[in-house]
């Protein structure tokens, strides 16, 4: 598929999206939303691929969140069912997805961020919900996400003021992974690196039960967890019996990912 806003790169079995309007510090419009929930879909449904890293084109913005000029020329703002940047709503995706940001990550960008598994952070980026600044809100799941992350009166404190932190600050409040010096997709990199040295079938089980266990109390969490289809996928796999061979042979496993 032919994309206009985005490039799509495979490396192995990681798919990289890179949101590519320089320009516009790599705002979504209407098109660049469409091609990006494409891209996620096929890397849902790929089973050669099994770590996504998604990441802005250029030094300046990761992603300064919704194309405003789209939306004051009488543009609006519509949206993909797998939500902002086809990533805020899909929920169903147990394979892990890394942010690689690269500067500026700005309402819808920094919903995306906080969508992800993991973060990685260059040291100049810096992260914002200013929606309230424009009359907007962050409704791609910002507003639930950040309390959950960071603690209610911190999030609090930057949703209801706009106010922009620092890749550092992230760092310390918690919802980012780790602050790199200057290249935010190798330091991704690295860790879909480490990612994919464990059983996707495991990485995908846990995620699943992880993020399913978030809203429930621990007794029906752990009950339901046995339960997620990525576990039962898990226990049905030629992971499940490459890994413990593997460990008695001494030597690295192959995973097949089925």
């Amino acid at each position: 598929m032919k994309f206009e806003h985005i490039l799509v790169e495979r490396l192995g079995r990681i798919t990289i999206v890179t949101i590519n309007r320089p320009e516009s510090y790599n705002a979504l419009n209407t098109k660049a939303h469409n091609e990006m929930a494409a891209a996620f879909d096929e890397f849902a449904s790929d089973t050669d691929q099994w770590v996504a890293i998604v990441t802005g084109a250029g030094e300046k913005a990761f992603c300064a969140g919704h194309d405003l000029k789209q939306q004051s020329s009488g543009g609006g703002l519509q949206l993909p069912v797998s939500g902002f940047g086809g990533l805020t709503s899909r929920f169903d995706l147990a394979k892990p997805v890394i942010a690689a940001v690269n500067g500026v990550a700005m309402g819808g960008g920094f919903e995306i961020a906080l969508a992800c598994d993991i973060v990685v952070a260059v040291s100049h980026a810096s992260f914002a919900l200013p929606e309230p600044k424009v009359g907007l809100a962050a409704l791609a799941g910002g507003m639930q996400r950040l309390p959950i992350q960071i603690g209610l009166k911190r999030a609090m404190g930057l949703m209801l003021t706009g106010r922009r932190i620092s890749a550092q600050q992230a760092l310390e409040f918690g919802a980012i992974n780790e602050v790199v010096a200057s290249d935010a997709l190798s330091g991704a990199m690295a860790w879909a690196k480490e990612i994919l040295a464990c059983s996707p079938m495991s990485v995908r089980a846990t995620k699943e039960a992880a993020m399913g266990g978030l809203n429930t109390p621990l007794d029906k969490s752990i009950a339901s967890g046995w339960e997620s289809p990525a576990v039962k996928n898990m226990f049905a796999s030629q992971d499940l019996v490459e890994g413990p061979k593997a460990f008695a042979e001494k030597r690295a496993p192959d995973w097949k990912g089925r």
